[in-house]
């Protein structure tokens, strides 16, 4: 995981007088999944919209897979897989159909029902995207980013509203895919995901990036500081008792 497959330089995003994105620069290593965090509004959509050549950039240099999205934002769209929001798939197809659409789209010849399994819904083949519960919909929304076969996938919150038990399921599919070769960046809201997935995070504040490292150097830094909570840690939390008592696989309707 030394390579890194995507660099970004003194990046600025402007609209009119608001400065979104402030200059920032950061490497992501190839094979790794890489962690964008901040609240609402710190620049970090912006930025992943500029890479993935949704949103053009005021200055600065973005290089993907050695392609520079000045002069090669078409290259740079072939090898990168983008998650849509389940709203944008046709209503009337189903997954299997889906698929194919995409597959068409894209020029790539793949076993829907292969990529179905990965995603653990082969048995939702003939289903609508409005039929599958929220977790379903979810790991679809991720298996659609791998159809293009790409080096890179982008996910952004991607188990926003799920509960535990989903949560820790699509945890499990991201690793998967990571293990298969493919780089992650993925944007959450969840501390504790961002700790048990990400290889390194960068936190954006105000259009900066304030704090770049693995979640363990970040929390060691931290404590070296003199940091302590207020409230003793235990060795499991709440969320550990409600998958413990409820099942670990997935429940849902």
């Amino acid at each position: 995981m030394s390579n890194p497959i995507i660099t970004v330089r003194d990046l600025v995003k402007n609209y009119g007088n608001f400065q979104a994105v402030k200059g920032i620069s950061f490497e992501v290593k190839e094979g790794e999944i890489f962690g964008l965090l901040g609240p609402n509004g710190a620049g970090k959509s912006t930025t992943l919209e500029i890479i993935e050549t949704l949103r053009p950039k005021t200055s600065g240099q973005v290089m993907v897979d050695g392609f520079d999205l000045d002069k090669q934002p078409g290259e740079i769209k072939k090898v990168i897989g983008v998650q849509l929001q389940t709203s944008g798939y046709y209503p009337g197809l189903n997954l299997l159909q889906l698929i194919e659409l995409f597959c068409g789209l894209y020029n790539r010849r793949m076993d829907p029902m292969e990529l179905l399994e990965m995603v653990n819904l082969k048995d939702k083949a003939k289903a609508k995207v409005k039929e599958l519960s929220g977790g379903q919909k979810q790991r679809f929304s991720v298996a659609t980013t791998l159809i293009n076969q790409p080096r890179i996938i982008f996910l952004d919150e991607p188990t926003t509203g799920l509960d535990p038990q989903a949560r820790r399921s699509l945890w499990e599919l991201v690793r998967n895919i990571r293990e298969k070769g493919t780089t992650v960046i993925i944007t959450t809201h969840y501390m504790d995901e961002a700790e048990y997935l990400c290889d390194r995070v960068a936190i954006i504040d105000a259009g900066k990036i304030v704090a770049l490292d693995t979640p363990d150097k970040l929390i060691d830094d931290l404590i070296a500081r003199g940091f302590e909570r207020p409230k003793e840690m235990k060795l499991a939390n709440l969320e550990d008792v409600f998958i413990n008592l409820t099942g670990h696989s997935l429940r849902e309707g």
